[in-house]
């Protein structure tokens, strides 16, 4: 299937480029609600993954709640806030920064990027995730060395909870940008994770959810999207991945699941706005996040047109 344009980059009134990719809306019961392009064969959903890993750590034993817990589902952006509490959590479960296994980076925050020294693996923007993988295996009785392999009991079992809660079997294990196995499934799957994620009402499920919407700084950072859409939208759960992945889910169990196929991240947040707004949701404070940022000079010179959808 050649997947539909689902984002045009205008610039002075001229289509520069497209994007095209994939948008699944599942319902409160994981049905499919509005399907474009491709939304059954496998993806790689990136750092969308993380809620649903956070799920299987909570279920081998990790005890993390609140902003811990957020900052296991984290894609952060290394500002001193982040690293400071990432240390803290690593020190209180006996461990260490070198414990760590997802490599060295700068912070994507651009003010704490110019004051860092060196590359550090505590500003790696996955380290959250890192540190509550670690400690899951502290807490288990599990060996931390190697945590991060495929067969480690460790990935196992959030393996088993990552296809428990998009309803269908792992598609294909790789290993994601920060070292950690990485699993593939549908975009209906994710949504549909997503959808029961954010409608739990207890349990591990509704314990992430309620960690990720107190906190949505520590879930992103100054200025990320995942950050400014739950802050902006009552009840969200949001969380973006690399390669053009962006997922979320209402309260009332409505999810959408993104996948643009070039990778461009420019054209999720435009598609998650208008997604809002196919959902019921009042939009009108998300007009800076809808446009996209299309510069010349400085200054906005077009935008990042995407379809209206339609049921």
């Amino acid at each position: 299937m050649t997947n539909p344009v689902l984002a045009e980059v205008v610039r002075s009134d001229f289509v520069e480029s497209v994007h095209r990719g994939a948008l699944v809306v599942t319902g409160p019961e994981g049905d499919v609600r509005l399907a474009l392009g491709d939304v059954t064969s496998p993806v790689f959903p990136r750092s969308s993954n993380k809620p649903l890993q956070a799920v299987g750590m909570l279920r081998s034993g990790l005890d993390f709640t609140g902003e811990d817990l957020a900052l296991t589902c984290a894609s952060h952006s290394g500002e001193p806030g982040h690293v400071k509490r990432v240390l803290e959590l690593l020190q209180a479960a006996g461990l260490t920064e070198d414990d760590l296994a997802c490599p060295a980076d700068f912070p994507l925050h651009v003010p704490s990027m110019r004051d860092a020294a060196e590359p550090r693996r505590v500003m790696m923007n996955c380290s959250g995730k890192h540190t509550g993988m670690l400690t899951t295996c502290v807490r288990a009785g599990w060996p931390t060395a190697g945590y991060e392999t495929p067969d480690h009991p460790l990935q196992q079992a959030i393996a088993v909870a990552v296809a428990e809660l998009t309803g269908e079997p792992i598609a294909h294990t790789g290993v994601d940008g920060c070292g950690a196995p990485l699993f593939g499934f549908s975009l209906t799957g994710l949504a549909r994770a997503f959808g029961r994620i954010a409608t739990a009402s207890g349990g591990p499920e509704r314990t992430v959810a309620e960690a990720m919407r107190a906190h949505p700084w520590l879930v992103g950072g100054t200025g990320r999207e995942d950050t400014e859409l739950m802050s902006a939208v009552d009840g969200l759960v949001s969380k973006a991945g690399a390669e053009g992945v962006q997922a979320f889910a209402l309260p009332d169990g409505f999810a959408v699941a993104i996948k643009i196929d070039d990778g461009a991240k420019r054209a999720c947040t435009p598609l998650a706005v208008e997604a809002l707004r196919f959902l019921g949701v009042d939009v009108s404070g998300l007009d800076e996040l809808a446009r996209g940022p299309v510069l010349g000079g400085g200054r906005p010179v077009g935008e990042i047109r995407v379809p209206e959808l339609r049921a």
